[in-house]
């Protein structure tokens, strides 16, 4: 009987698995909600409504993201371009611009608007908005890990200048600039002909140029007056942070899920940075159901860079990446280094190899070559 009954017992625990990993084995569906309340973020993504296309609809619509965001449901995003009229190709380029920094990035038309797919006004502007999408492509890795933040946290993703800078009195009445996560601070054109903006900078904060990493030499009122050609929207990192990259980019996310990563070094006034990856199997939903994700942190301080496990929920994590780390690229290095050292451990072997870099001295920044270690494992990377 008891043979019988520990039989019974072994069995259901048998099938409670399999039907476990059955759940968790399935796609993740995506949802997208006409209507929306409060919990709603648990079910999909949503948008702000039927715009138009108009300046003012684009100028409306960072507010609009904000507040949802606020609110809880960092899904969101306003339909790139407007959704009733027609758009002509600088206003479409500046909202393609606009939504590749939002959440929830999509083009959307009434049936009755003329045709606005990205390659429809000629050059340059399809150009230009290729070169916006692959942006938006280079940066999912970060997008991923703030959206986890957000899953975990209950951290919007997008975020108002305030909510990073709460001690600054200056930042609570600005809504036309924004954060994504902790790192990138972003300020859209939304007037037409402008090529310039400006753009306020926080003061206790080191910022670097997305595009150049150059440091930004800011004002004593905290503003910067920022070029902004057509081709350009205005993007900062924030000083102290570290942003994860894929810069091997093709025609869909699901074909870049195993390539090789870079690491973007943003380093403070006190020469230290510090930011996160977040990694699933990006398709189903085993890192919910069984624990397949994973999480580490890297931080830079003394010259030294290192990644170790990361743990923000105190749950197991299941899941191995077999993604390399292919570059690091280390901004504010005031000299060039004598050379750059690897430390990772090899089946319990400690391995030091020496790596190849290059050191820009105009613009004070170092590009380490092909360290060509596990992204997720325990490693440092050495300026000396």
């Amino acid at each position: 009987m008891t043979l019988m009954q520990n039989s019974s017992l072994v069995g259901t625990s048998l099938v409670a698995r399999c039907k476990s990993m059955a759940e968790g084995r399935k796609q993740r569906p995506f949802v997208l909600s006409r209507a929306f309340w409060a919990g709603s973020q648990k079910y999909g993504a949503i948008w702000t409504g039927d715009n138009a296309a108009k300046w003012s609809h684009l100028k409306i619509a960072a507010p609009m993201l904000l507040s949802i965001n606020l609110a809880g449901l960092s899904f969101a995003g306003a339909d790139v371009g407007g959704f009733f009229g027609d758009t002509d190709a600088e206003l479409f380029t500046r909202w393609y611009q606009a939504g590749s920094f939002t959440p929830f990035f999509r083009g959307h038309a009434h049936h009755d608007s003329k045709r606005r797919e990205p390659w429809v006004y000629g050059e340059p502007y399809t150009s230009i908005l290729r070169s916006i999408a692959m942006i938006r492509y280079s940066l999912l890795p970060y997008w991923y890990t703030t959206f986890y933040s957000a899953y975990s946290k209950g951290l919007p993703v997008m975020r108002p200048m305030f909510f990073e800078f709460p001690e600054d009195s200056q930042t609570f009445s600005i809504d036309d600039q924004w954060m994504v996560g902790d790192a990138l601070l972003v300020k859209p054109v939304t007037d037409p002909g402008k090529s310039s903006v400006d753009v306020y900078l926080p003061g206790a904060q080191s910022w670097y140029d997305f595009y150049t990493f150059e440091k930004k030499v800011v004002s004593s009122d905290f503003r910067v007056s920022e070029n902004a050609p057509l081709e350009k929207i205005p993007v900062f990192i924030r000083g102290g942070k570290i942003v994860p990259k894929k810069l091997r980019l093709r025609r869909s996310s699901k074909l870049m899920f195993f390539d090789p990563f870079t690491i973007v070094v943003a380093p403070d006034n006190s020469n230290y940075a510090s930011g996160h990856l977040y990694m699933d199997d990006e398709t189903t939903l085993a890192h919910e159901k069984l624990n397949e994700f994973s999480l580490c942190e890297f931080e830079f301080s003394n010259n030294v860079l290192t990644s170790k496990a990361a743990d923000w929920t105190g749950l197991p994590q299941e899941y191995k990446s077999m993604n390399n780390l292919e570059r690091v690229e280390i901004a504010g290095i005031s000299s060039a280094p004598t050379r750059v050292l690897l430390r990772y451990n090899d089946n319990g072997q400690a391995v030091v190899r020496e790596l190849n870099f290059n050191y820009d001295a105009s613009r004070k920044f170092v590009t380490v070559k092909k360290p060509d270690v596990r992204v997720m494992e325990s490693w440092s990377i050495t300026l000396e």
